[in-house]
């Protein structure tokens, strides 16, 4: 992937926004996360007018978040991120926990991770799956929708 200096800062900004997604532990791991630089790989990749685009095992990591699929693109506008998604076999893993799906979709204006198809949250030993979660990456809350199916779990309690 060939990109000059100022569309490579663009794309590590544009990165470094789609990966600041808070750890359980609080606000002093956002804080620390954001500091964090902003790593991406794939096969190839390419920088648009319009945002960028990486395929082939593509990953973006920040301090202990990852987010990886099959394709990431990030849309621009007015030359600001406003979206990233990411396709086929999508992880995306927080310190304390993994997201999988078949799609995600994270809107930068209202924070928002929704991640679809066959879904799967862990956080430990805990697993929820429905066919879509929409997760908060401010507030650090998610609600699952069955879809056609039902949302189902496994909870332990502390101490197991």
């Amino acid at each position: 992937m060939t990109m000059s200096k100022s569309n490579t800062m663009i794309a590590g900004a544009a990165l470094l926004l789609a990966l600041t997604v808070p750890a359980a532990s609080g606000a002093q791991s956002r804080a620390d996360a954001s500091k964090e630089p902003v790593q991406y790989g794939a096969d190839g990749g390419e920088y648009t007018p319009n945002g960028f685009a990486l395929r082939g095992r593509a990953e973006l990591t920040q301090g202990g978040n990852r987010l990886r699929a099959d394709a990431i693109t990030g849309v621009t506008a007015n030359g600001d991120l406003s979206r990233v998604e990411a396709t086929g076999n999508v992880y995306f893993v927080t310190p304390d926990q993994s997201m999988r799906g078949d799609r995600a979709v994270y809107t930068l204006g209202n924070a928002e991770v929704v991640v679809t198809g066959d879904v799967i949250l862990t956080q430990g030993k805990n697993v929820l799956t429905g066919s879509r979660l929409v997760y908060n990456v401010r507030t650090e809350t998610a609600r699952m929708e069955g879809g056609n199916g039902r949302v189902q779990g496994v909870f332990y309690p502390q101490g197991n």
